[in-house]
């Protein structure tokens, strides 16, 4: 009996719940044909479209913030896989190896600690933000529909009295139905209406410390990486005063493709990489000026190898009584039109034949194009001084080449 007791309850709910949608149904359609008036609140309605914003807004933070999150993870991926590869080529008699893997570790942890406060100080806390959009999202739509119910019971209790033939009874009842319809809808609409409001006005104060939360984290995060960074630079500074001698030397290579004749467009020595040193020496030996004795050269000192070539050769030009540039007696002839001299810092394979062949130290004078109309972005006309000095002839020696492979030394 107790059972038959609650299916026969069940069914008669889900009856009620039957005719409940029904005649919320045809209360809408009364109302959008407009045979019906409809309750409005628009105080209310803009509470709702502000929250409808503040939870896409928030929706977006979230995304966007697991994205940050997500790039972090794949950084501290990356920069583990990087320290991974110097331990691996690190050798073991080399200065330094163990703070080199110390510092690798470190590096480790601290990404991971900066991970795990993002998570915490961030993530969560908009997680729990957005936690209480859902269940207020639920309460607006029920306000709706008692609102539909309140407005479906005011119009049958009016059409009641309203009616030629009035059964005091019905009157009655449906009066009984629309206080109680009144009264669910005022006790949601009341809740709702203090909530939304306080929801909208705190998005501030969420945003602020949201943001500075992660502002903070990143600062802190990047001075100790910063740290890190320039104990690892120490120990490769050391690695490398102590093996200085053998440090690689990096030459460019021409392009696979020859650029087309009149659109050069070389490809540049690698960023960063060291410059060939040439052996630093005369180039030419003026004949002596009065006083001076014949074939006098330079006394080579250690330290000569370290000194730019344009120092070198001015002092050589100065011992042997002819300082370049001068109008000394003995000094070599220019080309027509020379400029300035650059000295080749890497090897330059030459593409074509209005190219000069460039050797790591070859010093070149540069001259003007004969039509400037024909010159490139980032080539020089010149001719190689050493050409210059055993034939005098431009239209055999002269050629362009890739500025970027030489540097300016007078």
């Amino acid at each position: 009996m107790a059972e038959m007791g609650s299916k026969g309850v069940t069914a008669g709910k889900i009856a009620s719940n039957v005719q409940k949608k029904l005649t919320r149904a045809q209360e809408k359609v009364l109302q959008k044909l407009g045979k019906a008036d409809e309750t409005k609140d628009e105080q209310f309605e803009q509470c709702v479209q502000n929250f409808n914003k503040q939870l896409t807004e928030g929706t977006r933070l979230q995304k966007d913030l697991r994205t940050y999150l997500a790039s972090v993870k794949a950084m501290h991926e990356a920069s583990k896989k990087l320290n991974e590869c110097l331990q691996e080529v690190y050798e073991p008699d080399w200065p330094g190896r163990d703070e080199a893997n110390k510092i690798a570790e470190n590096n480790d942890l601290l990404w991971m600690d900066y991970h795990q406060k993002l998570v915490d100080q961030a993530l969560l806390t908009m997680d729990t933000y957005l936690g209480q959009f859902p269940d207020i999202k639920s309460r607006i739509a029920k306000r709706g529909r008692k609102l539909v119910d309140y407005d479906s019971a005011r119009h049958h209790y009016e059409s009641l009295q309203t009616a030629k033939k009035k059964d005091e009874a019905k009157i009655a009842k449906a009066e009984e139905e629309l206080i109680k319809a009144q009264k669910v809808f005022e006790e949601m609409n009341v809740d709702l209406q203090e909530e939304l409001p306080s929801l909208w006005n705190s998005r501030v104060g969420f945003y602020v410390n949201t943001f500075q939360s992660i502002a903070g984290l990143e600062e802190n995060f990047h001075k100790e990486m910063s740290k890190l960074n320039q104990n690892l630079n120490d120990v490769l500074v050391s690695l490398e005063k102590q093996h200085g001698s053998n440090t690689f030397m990096v030459k460019a290579q021409p392009s696979d493709n020859a650029p087309a004749k009149g659109n050069k467009s070389p490809s540049p020595p690698p960023d960063g990489s060291p410059a060939a040193t040439p052996e630093i020496r005369v180039n030419h030996e003026p004949e002596p000026a009065s006083g001076a004795s014949p074939g006098a050269t330079i006394p080579k000192s250690p330290s000569q190898s370290s000194l730019p070539a344009v120092v070198v050769e001015t002092f050589a030009a100065t011992v042997n009584g002819a300082v370049e540039g001068s109008s000394a007696t003995g000094r070599l002839d220019l080309p027509p039109g020379f400029m300035f001299k650059v000295q080749a810092q890497h090897d330059y394979t030459a593409t074509d034949t209005d190219e000069l062949q460039l050797k790591a130290g070859d010093v070149v004078l540069v001259i003007p194009f004969q039509n400037p109309e024909e010159q490139d972005e980032g080539w020089l006309m010149g001719v190689k001084e050493s050409d210059w000095n055993q034939h005098k002839e431009l239209e055999k020696c002269r050629g362009v080449f890739p500025e970027n492979f030489t540097e300016r030394v007078q």
